[in-house]
């Protein structure tokens, strides 16, 4: 007999901060749809992403696995032959297995660049781009409308099941939303579904945004976060970005027109839930898969360590079975899949590696993670390269973290050879734009940071992860 388990809907956009909506009272972006979302619904404080990129991110959140156990360290992109390998055990596959009628709408970023094999593909897919075809790689997904990545926001193109690419001119979230609202409304409803659908905005290029959203922000002021650095802009593994306060507002502004329209697709994909009656019988997510550090830090982009990079936006809506509110439940990338079969009822896969938090979202005795493991890894094509002349393993080095409700303590080993060792301690009670660290040459030197690199040890451990700690 069919499942007759709860819908799923899971909306996750790209480089999405944990502080740019309105709710949150931090940035100053209008987002009323997910406003009233919020109130109805259950808000994380603290969910994170486990490495602050785009393609490690949704391998933790398909499979319930850390990014170093899954081999997605680092994004699939081109000169690096990483890609979520077909044998693992991915959401999809299990709620396939369970009856739901499945579905994937979006950036997807988890297959080989074709360009690594061949010039030439048949789908025209070029740099980091892919079509995956029907089968395992697609993990238990059935309905597919996706692209590998590719940022073309106003021009984007997607696949189905032939290499034939779908060109189209329409905003990619106007878009994808439409594909969305029709494949809810083709639905059999006497068994269950699970639709993930993945927006790449407010991702860069932070232009790349309908006019009717940018002219919200034209004359609007963009003040900046008391830990922003204008004067120069880089990403934190050190690419240069193009600085200066003006600059630096237009990024912002852009930006925040961005989050406002896919504001506008979210009400829309809430109006047809309400439309079809599929309402009550839904579990709403609306996240992200990492966070924007716009000039914190003097830091562009993501992969550090910093609040504005790791924390993301997490909001889940079960009318009459969630209670509203608010938690400081540690909500890590891991952690997603086993949730949401824990709320659906669904056996979680011994190969889980995350924490089921469903009986305390519930408001039921439930696990409740008292840290969150982070990482990241050296991950640049010309950077392996010198690692592999340094006869270095890249896997034993960028940095590893912990982030407790109050701290976040790093040990970092740089993202080029020769780079040193340094570690530090936030308290983010404290000192929540994390601008004066405690700067530690042990972890000995601190009682917290000795018991939060307890922490990590235990963690690299369970994970098998190469990185060196002494």
């Amino acid at each position: 007999m069919a499942a007759k388990g709860p819908n799923i809907l899971y909306v996750f956009a790209d480089q999405w901060r944990r502080q740019a909506v309105g709710f949150a009272g931090e940035d100053p972006v209008l987002t009323p749809h997910i406003d009233r979302f919020a109130q109805e619904s259950l808000v994380f404080r603290n969910a994170l992403s486990s490495t602050p990129l785009c393609s490690p991110h949704r391998a933790a959140l398909m499979t319930g696995r850390y990014p170093l156990s899954t081999g997605v360290y680092t994004n699939c992109k081109l000169g690096a032959d990483l890609m979520l390998r077909p044998e693992e055990i991915g959401i999809g596959d299990v709620l396939k297995e369970a009856g739901y009628q499945t579905g994937y709408i979006g950036k997807w970023h988890l297959d080989l660049p074709e360009q690594n094999v061949s010039d030439e593909p048949e789908s025209g897919a070029r740099h980091w781009d892919a079509y995956t075809p029907p089968g395992p790689k697609r993990h238990g997904f059935d309905f597919w409308y996706s692209y590998g990545a590719y940022d073309h926001h106003l021009e984007p193109h997607y696949w189905r099941d032939t290499p034939e690419m779908i060109q189209v001119s329409q905003w990619s979230c106007e878009h994808e939303t439409d594909v969305a609202i029709d494949y809810m409304r083709r639905l059999d409803r006497d068994r269950p579904f699970a639709l993930f659908l993945s927006w790449n905005p407010p991702h860069s290029p932070f232009e790349l945004v309908p006019d009717k959203y940018k002219e919200i922000y034209r004359d609007r002021e963009v003040p900046f976060r008391p830990n922003v650095r204008y004067d120069t802009l880089q990403a934190h593994t050190g690419e240069p970005f193009e600085a200066g306060r003006d600059k630096l507002e237009q990024y912002m502004r852009d930006y925040y027109a961005a989050v406002t329209g896919i504001d506008e697709q979210f009400g829309r994909l809430l109006a047809a839930l309400e439309e079809l009656g599929l309402e009550r019988d839904t579990i709403v997510v609306l996240s992200s898969d990492h966070g924007e550090l716009m000039g914190a830090h003097g830091l562009m982009a993501k992969h550090s360590w910093h609040e504005e990079s790791i924390g993301i936006p997490c909001v889940i809506r079960w009318s009459d079975r969630m209670a509203p509110g608010t938690t400081d439940v540690l909500f890590n990338s891991p952690d997603i899949m086993p949730t949401l079969l824990g709320l659906a009822g669904i056996a979680i896969p011994d190969t889980v590696e995350g924490t089921d938090v469903s009986g305390s979202l519930l408001g039921t005795e439930g696990n409740r993670p008292s840290s969150a493991f982070l990482a990241a890894v050296p991950g640049r094509k010309d950077v392996l390269e010198q690692f592999a002349r340094a006869g270095l393993d890249n896997k034993q080095y960028g940095w590893r973290g912990v982030r407790t409700e109050r701290y976040t303590y790093v040990v970092n080993r740089g993202y080029s050879p020769g780079e040193g060792t340094e570690r530090l301690l936030y308290d983010n009670d404290a000192d929540p734009y994390q601008l004066n660290p405690e700067r530690l040459s042990s972890a000995a030197e601190s009682p917290v940071a000795a018991r939060l690199e307890e922490e990590l040890r235990k963690y690299l451990q369970r994970t098998q992860d190469p990185f060196v700690l002494d």
